[in-house]
């Protein structure tokens, strides 16, 4: 995996365009029984249709990239096999929620989830649900799995104008702060509460991180770097 890269953006422009992707065609069948044998160890897994990345440019404070519909199975054994098309990525909106008293919160993965015990902001793979005007609409997908994760809705909180982008290689993560104004033991309460209403809620915990000695193993690459950033005041 590349070494993160961050920057600072002002706008996205991510149009969705057809494209063949020569992975998911060749190895259809490998696919096919990798998600099948991923079913039975988590029957909730569903295989339903994707966005992928290819082509991006940093140009300023703009990212611009293409994207292209495929399906979760493609996308899960891409993944799972360590990223063997390295001519496309994955690029996801994560919203990061951010209290009054300068804490991140994150959320860890439930067991039912293909991301079992991985923690970090609210995030998704975008989905065709996500395009607008044909194209990606990350924001969106933010306030969405916000709302799903987290039970929190647009008045709850302020959304910094730009986004910081960590790239990976093989991920873009675009990450935007969300202010929310209360302290990070109330708002982790509140969130909790919510996930407990729930019947198999996304989330199993909710986390504080208030300095980088709390950062963890189970933080993904991109999630551990801009938090790094953040807390030395380097971040864009």
């Amino acid at each position: 995996m590349t070494s993160p890269a961050i920057y600072r953006i002002r706008s996205l422009d991510l149009p969705v365009r057809p494209f063949v992707w020569r992975f998911a065609i060749d190895r259809h069948d490998e696919i096919e029984a990798h998600f099948s044998e991923k079913q039975r160890e988590k029957p909730e897994l569903w295989n339903g249709r994707v966005l992928i990345g290819r082509n991006p440019v940093f140009t300023g404070d703009r990212l611009a990239a293409d994207y292209f519909e495929t399906d979760f199975a493609s996308f899960l054994a891409w993944r799972d096999w360590g990223f063997p098309d390295a001519g496309v990525f994955n690029g996801f909106g994560m919203g990061a929620l951010k209290s009054s008293d300068g804490a991140f919160l994150l959320g860890e993965m439930g067991g039912h989830t293909a991301n079992a015990g991985r923690i970090y902001f609210p995030a998704g793979t975008p989905d065709p649900d996500d395009i607008r005007d044909g194209s990606v609409d990350i924001a969106g997908s933010i306030i969405r799995e916000i709302s799903e994760e987290t039970g929190l809705g647009e008045a709850d909180y302020t959304i910094d104008t730009h986004w910081t982008c960590v790239f990976t290689g093989a991920s873009i993560a675009m990450i935007r702060i969300l202010r929310v104004d209360m302290p990070g033991a109330e708002l982790q309460a509140r969130i909790a509460a919510n996930l407990a209403r729930e019947t198999q809620p996304e989330l199993r915990a909710v986390h504080l991180v208030r300095a980088t000695s709390d950062i963890v193993p189970a933080m993904p690459r991109f999630v551990s770097a801009f938090l790094e950033a953040q807390f030395s005041g380097q971040g864009p």
